[in-house]
């Protein structure tokens, strides 16, 4: 092979070397630990994603049931008020003096409980918005996660098409997808 200064060799060495030369310097290397902190930071944020979405629909859940609590309670207001109407005809409709008075307590006392009702119903109608204003801020940020998960997903698939074709400019696209999808997550955290 080699003797005094003469040096031959075979064509794997030749592919070897000119790989060297020309492939840049631990693209392999660095494209792989850039892939594993993408492909980590994207499993968090899918994560953040998918409880944010849990929680909206905890949410609106939770908002169903206290709208039908609140219906329940027009109902019964609905209900106490034809109670009055009636006690209201029927004080109209007695002779008796005696009866009239009882019908009017009973007009006082409708009138009483449909105002509980009512301040009852008012408040559910409260809850509920609230649970569906709760529910519309976890949509948003589930969203949102999903943007950054989605954008470190197409920089992991960047990393392997710089694999594959050895384009250092790849890699910074790599990079920079994988930052916007950092940034997003980010913003996402701090609920901006």
């Amino acid at each position: 092979m080699s003797g005094h200064g003469f040096h031959v060799h075979g064509p794997h060495d030749h592919e070897l070397e000119h790989a060297a030369q020309h492939e840049p310097k631990g693209m392999a290397g660095q494209l792989a630990v850039i892939t594993a902190i993408l492909a980590t930071i994207g499993a968090l944020f899918s994560y953040m994603g998918g409880a944010t979405q849990a929680a909206a629909g905890l949410y609106k859940n939770d908002a169903a049931i206290k709208k039908t609590e609140a219906s329940n309670q027009w109902n019964y207001y609905q209900a106490k008020s034809s109670k009055q109407n009636l006690a209201e005809l029927a004080a109209v409709l007695v002779t008796s003096d005696e009866k009239r008075a009882k019908y009017a307590e009973e007009i006082d006392r409708y009138k009483k409980e449909k105002n509980e009702i009512k301040e009852k119903a008012e408040a559910l109608e409260k809850e509920s918005a609230e649970f569906d204003h709760q529910s519309a801020e976890q949509m948003h940020l589930h969203h949102r996660w999903a943007q950054a998960t989605t954008a470190l997903q197409i920089s992991i698939a960047l990393a392997a098409i710089a694999l594959l074709t050895k384009k250092r400019w790849m890699e910074f696209a790599t990079l920079a997808v994988g930052g916007v999808g950092v940034v997003l997550g980010a913003l996402t955290w701090l609920h901006l």
